[in-house]
């Protein structure tokens, strides 16, 4: 079997790129497929062409522009625009070139896959509505557009990210009306001192709350966001503190995060001693999120990895394994710290008019409808029959909250997982017919790889 590359590795963020580097360092044929038009990932997400990058804390520059500078070293091939559709266990890789508008195929000996993660959001009313949109969101458009969202902006949900985004948005000038934060990091002083064991996440955490505490940014903590209504005045949002008392916020944006997660979506699964077919390996946040230090380590890893197997190069991971548990704990410090005062309630009790499905505008009560407690209907057939997961994100953002909801609806029968909506077939992405279409094989002779340009 002929390949195009020795190694392919899909995405240019901080584990796609530490990938790349040590697979290249062994003598392998790398390209890094990115759908974006420059290196970095959401991470380290780079601004428009002609605007000033927002400030980042030095930690994290050093960070980037350390692994920059260790790409430079070798010669990888570089597919900007290049957005992932799947593989066949061949290892035929396809992958929508958005920039000729056509999609191609590269096969090769191993693939890297280093998606990232995805920013959970947990469904309640009024969480469709224009205006709402996720605080992820908010910040790589600050990070590429060195602008703040703006009028009145509120964030809420859990989690540091919060946070990080409220200090982005008050340095740019928009401080935001207030940060709802479900859980209490200041509630227990034993999980707070236990920062001290991780000095780079207690710097990067203190010049945020610093940042926001000096601009007497409102941050209410222990308080939920229940629903968001449309006004006259804007979006009202109803809030409910840890004593249950209830009172609404008005803004004119609301940015919501629940966490984050792996970006597991449809993917190949990993495989590294299949009597044939590619090399397979997950890297970073899609194997297990943990943050951007984790997310270099692990694609070093993984990058390692691939040479060991591919070429018998020997170089350890001993130490990359024991820099990950260390990240592993640093992160489950932040859950804990961050934990919600009232755990969230069930789905089964959100309003049946409450959206589940965004892309095709389906309702808890379209499910409710649709199954009883006595109810056999597998994920497939809910999605076949009632629309959900159905639309352009083929599940992406739904299927999760859709399998919790048919748990709880029918306790006893075997549980329904999110993948049972979702299945896995090419595209992994929506794409064009224009596309589909013009489908090509990359045309190797004609292929110049090029040096990596740090500035890219």
């Amino acid at each position: 079997m002929m390949f195009d590359r020795d190694v392919i590795v899909v995405g240019g963020g901080p584990a796609g790129i530490a990938a790349a580097i040590e697979a290249a360092r062994a003598g392998l044929s790398v390209d890094i497929l990115e759908q974006r038009p420059s290196l970095g990932g959401a991470i380290y997400r780079q601004p428009i062409e002609g605007v000033a990058p927002i400030r980042q804390s030095r930690a994290a520059l050093n960070r980037y522009a350390e692994l920059m500078s260790a790409l430079t070293a070798f010669v990888v091939g570089l597919r900007h625009m290049s957005v992932f559709l799947g593989m066949d266990g061949d290892g035929l890789v396809l992958f929508e070139d958005r920039g000729a508008g056509t999609v191609k195929s590269l096969r090769a000996r191993a693939v890297v896959i280093a998606v990232g993660a995805v920013e959970t959001v947990h469904p309640r009313p009024g969480w469709q509505l224009p205006g709402v949109s996720t605080a992820g969101g908010l910040q790589v458009m600050m990070k590429e557009t060195g602008r703040p969202p703006q009028r009145r902006v509120l964030l809420a949900g859990s989690g540091p990210l919060l946070v990080a985004v409220a200090a982005q948005m008050i340095r740019l000038g928009n401080p935001p009306v207030a940060i709802v934060e479900a859980g209490d990091p200041f509630g227990s002083i034993r999980d707070g001192l236990g920062l001290l064991r991780f000095p780079g996440l207690l710097a990067d955490a203190l010049s945020y709350l610093l940042t926001v505490v000096a601009s007497r940014t409102p941050w209410q903590r222990g308080t939920t966001l229940m629903s968001i209504e449309r006004t006259r005045s804007g979006l009202e949002a109803t809030l409910k503190d840890r004593n249950g008392t209830m009172r609404t916020m008005t803004a004119d944006r609301i940015g919501l995060h629940d966490g984050i997660r792996a970006n597991d979506f449809g993917l190949h699964p990993a495989a590294i001693d299949m009597p044939c077919g590619p090399i397979v390996i997950h890297a970073g946040d899609c194997r297990e999120a943990l943050g951007a230090v984790a997310a270099a380590a692990d694609g070093a890893r993984a990058g390692r990895q691939v040479a060991r197997l591919l070429t018998a190069a020997s170089s350890s991971t001993d130490e990359i394994e024991r820099q990950l548990v260390r990240e592993r704990k640093a992160q489950a410090l932040l859950a804990q710290l961050f934990s919600p005062v009232n755990p969230p309630a069930p789905l089964s009790s959100l309003p049946r008019d409450t959206i589940l499905c965004r892309c095709e505008g389906r309702t808890a009560g379209d499910l409710h409808s649709l199954i009883g407690p006595s109810d056999v209907l597998s994920g497939r057939e809910v999605k076949h029959n009632g629309r959900f997961a159905m639309g352009a994100c083929q599940g992406r953002f739904c299927a999760t909250h859709v399998a919790a909801l048919m748990n709880e609806l029918r306790p006893g029968h075997p549980p329904v997982h999110a993948k049972d909506l979702i299945g896995q077939r090419w595209p992994l992405r929506p794409t064009s017919i224009a596309g589909l279409t013009h489908v090509a094989s990359d045309d190797i002779e004609n292929d110049q790889f090029r040096k990596v340009d740090a500035n890219l």
